[in-house]
């Protein structure tokens, strides 16, 4: 005999609420503006971040490949947001993990993947990718001295954007019903926007793909160099990133990226990370010189601002490193008066 059947409203296991983020209006940090903006909120995944849609099918494809096995170990260099997806699934699955950072993220991200059983290896942020103590350098030396060691790479992995293309784009596509006209998201390993830009591309041709790009990264030109800002922008370019993609990309600095998130977290009570005010900021750059009313710009905010408390929510630390000058209030800044936005165009780039 058999047990009563489980109810359908209980999922097995927390891996299966991945995805299916709702898309919000965002009307009162866009008022005036004739063009629509509405932002996807990744950060209602379980893990809390976009990163989860990429962790499952990494780990799911490793091990049918035979590259990660029970009892093996994943070891990944990652911002903070894809350790997590990948902490969480590895919970489930009975994985151990090592997670090597760079030194400029917050000390809440490092807390967060300990939580999850995870051990976090530090690395200096300022150096050269292929300095030996980088973050991918010594993430590829412990992937080759760990036994049982996989190494996701989500900066290489096909996975990656091929997870956006299944999911996150077509959840897009059916929620605006079609109508969407601009996508905007950030740029880093270049999986999220490779894979919904893509997708959207082939669903309507016309779409314009936004890529937004913190200042000191490669993606919009210029010699790469130290910024603030966490999980967008690299120095390097990664293979999971389609060069063809973005029809523009807007340079965003730290300060734009950094009170954009303040000035919308307080407009829309949406508590928005770092890298949320970078694609915000650059939505709202490009919709405001788009006069029709028909045009919807949806844009991608991929994780919460729990994570920058310490930080971007502190107004302390913030005047510390320049964000703020020293009598300016968080209150006072306004993304409609800052610096023209710098934007390259498809042919400007690679």
């Amino acid at each position: 005999m058999t047990g009563p059947a489980e109810p359908t409203g209980i999922l097995p296991d927390v891996t299966a609420a991945i995805g299916g983020t709702p898309l919000v209006a965002l009307d009162r940090v866009a008022a005036g503006l004739t063009a629509r903006v509405v932002a996807k909120l990744e950060h209602m995944n379980p893990g809390g971040s976009v990163k989860d849609r990429i962790a499952l099918p990494m780990i799911e494809a490793a091990e049918r490949a035979g590259l990660l096995k029970p009892g093996g170990v994943i070891v990944e260099p990652t911002s903070g947001n894809t350790g997590v997806g990948l902490a969480m699934v590895a919970a489930v699955k009975g994985y151990r993990c090592i997670f090597v950072m760079p030194d400029k993220q917050s000390e809440e991200k490092r807390a967060l993947l300990r939580a999850y059983g995870a051990e976090v290896v530090i690395c200096p942020t300022d150096v050269d990718p292929q300095d030996e103590r980088s973050y991918y350098r010594v993430s590829d030396r412990l992937a080759r001295e760990t036994p049982g060691a996989w190494k996701p790479d989500q900066y290489s992995n096909a996975a990656n954007p091929q997870a956006h293309y299944l999911t996150s784009g077509p959840e897009i596509w059916e929620a605006t019903e079609g109508r969407i006209t601009h996508f905007v998201a950030g740029v880093g390993t270049g999986g999220t926007i490779s894979g919904i830009g893509r997708y959207l591309h082939e669903q309507k041709p016309s779409l314009v793909v936004v890529g937004a790009d913190t200042e000191g990264s490669v993606f919009s030109g210029g010699d790469p160099h130290a910024y603030l800002t966490e999980g967008v922008g690299e120095d390097f370019w990664p293979q999971t990133y389609d060069t063809d993609v973005c029809d523009v990309i807007v340079q965003v600095s730290d300060r734009d990226s950094m009170l954009m998130a303040r000035q919308a977290t307080a407009a829309e009570g949406i508590l928005m990370g770092e890298s949320c005010g970078t694609a915000l900021w650059a939505a709202l750059q490009i919709a405001r010189s788009v006069e029709d009313p028909d045009a919807l710009f949806g844009v991608l905010l991929p994780d919460s601002g729990r994570n920058y408390i310490g930080k971007l929510y502190n107004d302390a630390w913030l005047r510390e490193y320049g964000i703020l000058a020293e009598e300016e209030q968080v209150g006072d800044y306004d993304w409609r008066t800052t610096r023209p936005a710098v934007v390259v165009r498809r042919d400007q780039t690679g």
